[in-house]
């Protein structure tokens, strides 16, 4: 994963890239998920905030390898 660690803002987004290793690999597909999704959502990398807190974001390869990525999800900005 691109971002072993990011912070956000209530109703805003970050992206997280995964990289299917070796390049040859057959099956790329990957799956996503959060750790609390009243939180924080993911939906193919994307993952937008919800409510404060700390949650862990992982992606899963066809062959059950795994990366995770924490994310912060602070109050959004008075502006």
């Amino acid at each position: 994963m691109d971002k072993t660690s990011a912070s956000v803002e209530v109703g805003k987004t970050v992206k997280l890239v995964a990289t299917v290793v070796p390049d040859n690999a057959e099956d790329k597909t990957v799956t996503w998920a959060s750790s609390d999704e009243t939180k924080a959502t993911v939906d193919k990398g994307t993952v937008t905030a919800v409510s404060e807190g700390v949650i862990t974001i992982t992606v899963k390869t066809v062959n059950n390898k795994t990366a995770t990525s924490t994310i912060t999800v602070t109050a959004a900005s008075g502006n």
